[in-house]
């Protein structure tokens, strides 16, 4: 049943698979074996081609991240409009400062052994960054132009059977490709797809619900097949791997098998609750041999979005509590890493976060699985670009070409994810303005619909008037303003949806750990050292502080949420500090580069977080040479009122008003006058009785060096990390917050050092050397296992100091 986005009410009932498929078919990851140069000067695809010299790697890769870190690579001169830029001017770290500009070389020889006459092979690439150029024994068998795009190349007359087969990939980025730091290299998996000739088509599995009846969920399957004379049988298993539903089928209709089957009283996914069945779906001949089989998990629910009401998940409104996430993993870069992905989710699951926007790319398909997993809704992205360039070799110059392959690809691909809720065509495209930018998001939208008519689709617009004027804004299924808190309410009255998302918000600056004096809300502060003060009441010229968001979301029922700018700080974009060196990496992150969580993590948390409570003091209690000087003290909890002490001497009681937006959300001592000692809130409870306290304290000189890892146990795979945050605490144990030793990391056992990251983003020391200094009392140190099980010891040294050591493990 097609699904008409345009009536007044978008009602979607929908039950989804998630991406990850299980096949009869035989999936051959080719993870190790790889050469790898960016010293080639010629082509490097030829079957005899001499790679002796090539460093060998393992995919996923990322080539660049690396380093070093300078300012050389990609420099970029131009204006950025969103900033409010007038002139050009040269913008030094805007891509990481990181040399993935060039040309690498990839090379692998493999044998498929299971692989024979009559079957079906797919290369699949998860991402290759960028304009990949694929080879087969010495052939070109394929190529693509985005770097974030998944696509698949069939093989099959190219693959030699029995015999080992060489594969060339090469790889170009060039320089002012990107806004950000795009990463380099393979970094995403690869595959080869083996299939019986008789198969279930690639990614042609689509699974919906359209209907309740009375308790039970109908699933909706329908199934693209290659071959004739065949049927499908399908079980549905709960979460046990007991079998609750079971259909056969022999009809088929236009190279599809649709099945209707009902699960009774279903248990239904959120992030709450995210339950997953799993379909069993097999594909037979009519002598009853086994062509094919798909284990697909999936969950079911149901999303509605109405006018002046907003959102609503299995009958119950809302609010999106979302934060936007740049592809990079810090000090792994671009490089897919599921272990770093699984604590992102669980530093946001933490804050109270429901909700990801991939920003501005296709997600990765472990992301994707772990939001199935752990309950996160998801908004997956396309481009930042259409036609028009924001930068001269960005998307727009593939955009005539690919644009229609690059969707059909994301939706078939990730469609049947329970988390994804609806996607965006684009962020800030330069084609709002204008009666062809109209056209553009019609058609795009209209092939999301094509590919998938049960969710909708939206745009980050950041140009509100342009798109109120065209019609632009009025014909998206959801209309997402990225920041113009200004603009909500005319926005609302002009667009009929009866609905606004707000698809980017705030973009705060902070530094974390780092306070500014005097205390006062500011756009586009610039401070000597490049930070930014982690009083979180500093933006930009186009954003603004959490608090006017909170009072947006709050008040007005036809907002239907927020995604922020941004979950973790990421690689480029070191606004505001785009013109000045050293500075590599961005300032917007409600986490550092390394996922410590700034001051601001408790303000979100204090909102967002209704299980547990929030008690956070700010800023730390070390200030020589401020003595007697006024030294704010702000507090983020969920409590509506508290006392603040210093030094045992009350400094009143503090509660929450309405008089601006950030007394509404927060508790403020702005005159308090720093002495050496302790600062203590007592939190109180709406019947004024005490319900939380907690404290900071001045320290000493640092003493000891302390270790926490956020697993101790990990997998022997040769993948699986523990992240250990490294501080430094003086002789009675008190962190020392403002503590920046040069520290050295041993890592001995079934394990090996992967890199380090302390969250400052003027830092030039690259990740991956086994030293790094302390940024505001803290690092964090990645132990990668090897795929031997054992005993992993991580030892963290420092001149002057005690050392720390902890002991982990890996198992099988």
């Amino acid at each position: 049943m097609k699904i008409i986005f345009k009536s007044i009410l978008l009602a979607f009932l929908l039950f989804f698979s998630s991406g990850k498929i299980w096949s009869q078919s035989t999936t051959v990851v080719l993870k190790d074996n790889w050469s790898f140069s960016k010293e080639v000067k010629g082509d490097a695809f030829a079957v005899n081609f001499n790679t002796s010299e090539w460093e060998k790697v393992s995919i996923p890769h990322d080539w660049a991240i690396y380093g070093p870190f300078d300012k050389k690579w990609d420099i970029q001169t131009g204006i950025i409009e969103q900033n409010g830029e007038k002139e050009a001017t040269e913008k030094t770290g805007r891509t990481g400062a990181l040399p993935h500009i060039g040309t690498g070389w990839y090379r692998n020889t493999f044998t498929i052994p299971e692989f024979k006459k009559g079957q079906k092979a797919l290369l699949l690439f998860e991402g290759a960054m960028s304009e990949p150029q694929v080879y087969l024994n010495g052939k070109k068998v394929g190529q693509w132009g985005y770097g974030y795009s998944y696509f698949y190349i069939d093989i099959t007359n190219d693959l030699l059977i029995g015999k080992e087969n060489i594969l060339a990939v090469k790889l170009t980025n060039e320089p002012f490709s990107s806004r950000w730091y795009p990463g380099a290299g393979l970094y995403r998996k690869v595959s080869i797809v083996v299939k019986e000739e008789e198969n279930f088509a690639q990614w042609g599995t689509f699974i919906t619900t359209p209907e309740m009846k009375g308790n039970s969920a109908v699933v909706d399957i329908k199934a693209e097949f290659n071959g004739s004379n065949l049927s499908m049988v399908t079980q549905i298993k709960d979460a046990n791997n007991k079998v609750v539903a079971t259909q056969k089928s022999t009809d088929t209709k236009d190279g599809k098998f649709h099945q209707l089957i009902e699960v009774a009283k279903p248990n239904l996914w959120s992030p709450e609750t995210p339950y997953l069945y799993t379909a069993v779906t097999k594909l037979y001949a009519a002598d009853g041999t086994l062509k094919d089989e798909q284990n697909i998990k999936f969950g079911i629910r149901f999303i509605k979005y109405e006018p002046k009401i907003g959102f609503s998940l299995n009958g119950k409104v809302t609010k999106f509590k979302g934060v936007c996430l740049h592809h990079d993993l810090g000090p792994l870069g671009a490089a897919i890493n599921k272990a770093a992905l699984r604590r992102q989710l669980t530093i946001l699951k933490d804050m109270g976060c429901n909700a990801i926007r991939s920003s501005h790319n296709m997600p990765s398909f472990e992301q994707l699985e772990l939001a199935d997993e752990m309950g996160f809704m998801f908004l997956a992205e396309s481009f930042d670009e259409w036609a028009k360039p924001k930068v001269e070799n960005g998307y727009n110059r593939f955009f005539k070409e690919y644009a229609e392959k690059d969707i059909v690809n994301l939706v078939r691909a990730t469609r049947n994810h329970p988390c994804i809720v609806m996607w965006s065509s684009g962020n800030e495209v330069p084609d709002q303005w204008g009666a062809e930018g109209v056209k553009r998001a019609r058609w795009l939208q209209d092939i999301f619909h094509r590919e998938d008519p049960t969710r909708p689709v939206t745009v980050g617009m950041d140009q509100v008037k342009a798109t109120m004027e065209s019609g632009f804004g009025a014909l998206l299924d959801i209309p997402g303003l990225n920041y113009r808190v200004h603009l909500y309410e005319e926005a609302y009255k002009t667009f009929p949806q009866g609905f606004i998302l707000g698809s980017e918000t705030a973009s705060t600056v902070s530094s974390r750990g780092i306070y500014k004096f005097p205390v006062v809300q500011e756009k586009n502060k610039q401070y000597d050292d490049f930070q930014s003060s982690s009083y979180d009441l500093e933006a930009c010229s186009w954003s603004n502080v959490p608090d006017e968001d909170f009072v947006l979301q709050d008040d007005k029922p036809w907002v239907i949420g927020e995604f922020v700018w941004t979950g973790f700080d990421y690689l480029g974009e070191p606004t505001p500090y785009d013109e000045k060196w050293p500075s590599r990496s961005s300032y917007f992150g409600i986490s550092d580069l390394a996922g410590l969580p700034k001051d601001r993590f408790y303000l979100y948390r204090s909102r967002w977080n209704k299980e547990d409570k929030t008690l956070h003091i700010l800023p730390h209690w070390n200030w020589k040479g401020r003595e007697g000087e006024i030294t704010p003290v702000f507090v983020y909890t969920n409590y509506d009122s508290a006392e603040l002490f210093v030094n045992g001497k009350s400094m009143g009681i503090q509660k929450k008003n309405n008089s601006t937006p950030q007394n509404r959300y927060r508790l403020m001592w702005n005159d308090i006058k720093y002495e050496p000692g302790t600062v203590k809130v007592v939190a109180f409870d709406s019947n004024g009785k005490i319900a939380a306290k907690s404290e900071v304290k001045t320290a000493g000189d640092p003493y000891q060096i302390v270790l926490n890892a956020d697993r101790k146990t990990i997998k022997a795979n040769g993948e699986d990390i523990s992240f250990v945050t490294v501080s430094v605490v003086d002789k009675n144990g008190i962190p020392c917050p403002v503590a920046d030793n040069e520290l050295q990391f041993k890592v001995t056992g079934a394990a090996t050092y992967r890199a380090a990251c302390n969250g400052d983003a003027t830092s030039l020391e690259v990740f991956h050397q086994d030293h790094m200094k302390l940024f505001s009392g803290k690092l964090v140190v990645l132990v990668k296992a090897i795929e031997t099980p054992g005993a992993i010891q991580l030892e963290v040294t420092g001149e002057g100091l005690q050392t720390g050591k902890i002991n982990l493990k890996s198992k099988r």
